[in-house]
């Protein structure tokens, strides 16, 4: 990949972005794969904005070097991040990706690190509005004909995207506590191994309340030597928090597999810090 490719990859997301309805709050492109954490309404809405990506740089692809399908094989995933801890250490190795391309993440030009924590937009000339541009200005810069209209991105005096112009950084910012020293140590103190093994290798899959009771159960067995139904109250304020952070699951679902009311489930969560978005 060139600039270019890397500029146009940025543009598409946002464009993909307004069009399945999804707001960015942080990306980075690298020279084989993206990654991008959004708002969504609903899981289908985030699965439509990852095939539209493909879809649409597919066409991009093929235009500047020619052949068909390329990019059929390629992977997109959606994953839903519903813990404290899943967001926050996403969105810090999404951005902590720069590294994978040899480059200083506060650095990299294609990730929107620079939009968070920034205090307003970077002192550099020509900024100009995309929803100001021609139809012929949005085909050749933007890559689209869409209208584009009542868009708040911008971009500067060499057409790139001002990243903060494109993501919610407000969101990102509050994750981390409004901290900036906070959303730094995560990003340094990153396991990637780790991060890569939780978001890319094995995503976690919601499971069917069978299967969630089967290793509820598998994991009392071997905590405590005996099934849920035996534990006291204080050892499965022990174990809930860790089901919860380590399975893709709802406050419903543990209720139902612990006996409990969805209120003591709260309850529970939000004394060990476990509390979704």
């Amino acid at each position: 990949m060139d600039d270019e490719d890397y500029d146009a990859f940025v543009k598409i997301l946002c464009v993909c972005a307004n069009r399945k309805n999804v707001i960015i709050i942080v990306y980075a492109v690298v020279s084989n794969h993206c990654h991008a954490a959004v708002l969504a309404v609903s899981q289908t809405e985030a699965d439509a904005f990852g095939e539209e990506i493909k879809r649409m740089y597919s066409m991009w692809f093929s235009r500047k070097y020619g052949g068909k399908g390329i990019l059929r094989k390629t992977d997109v995933q959606a994953i839903s991040l519903d813990t404290d801890w899943y967001v926050r250490n996403a969105l810090a190795y999404i951005l902590r990706n720069a590294l994978d391309n040899g480059c200083n993440v506060s650095e990299y030009p294609w990730s929107a690190f620079s939009a968070m924590f920034s205090k307003g937009f970077p002192q550099v000339s020509g900024f100009r509005k995309v929803s100001s541009m021609t139809k012929k200005e949005r085909r050749g810069i933007m890559h689209t004909g869409d209208k584009l209209e009542g868009i708040s991105w911008l971009v500067d005096d060499r057409g790139h995207l001002i990243p903060r112009s494109i993501c919610d950084y407000n969101y990102l910012e509050q994750v981390f506590e409004n901290d900036q020293a906070f959303f730094l140590k995560t990003i340094g103190g990153q396991n990637a191994a780790e991060m890569k093994y939780k978001l890319v290798d094995s995503p976690r899959k919601r499971l069917t309340d069978n299967e969630f009771v089967k290793k509820a159960e598998e994991t009392s067995l071997r905590w405590f030597s005996c099934p849920i139904s035996e534990i006291s109250i204080e050892r499965k304020i022990r174990l809930i928090p860790f089901l919860f952070r380590t399975n893709k699951t709802t406050v419903p679902q543990i209720a139902r597999t612990f006996g409990l009311g969805r209120d003591e489930v709260l309850s529970i969560l939000g004394r060990s810090g476990g509390s979704t978005f």
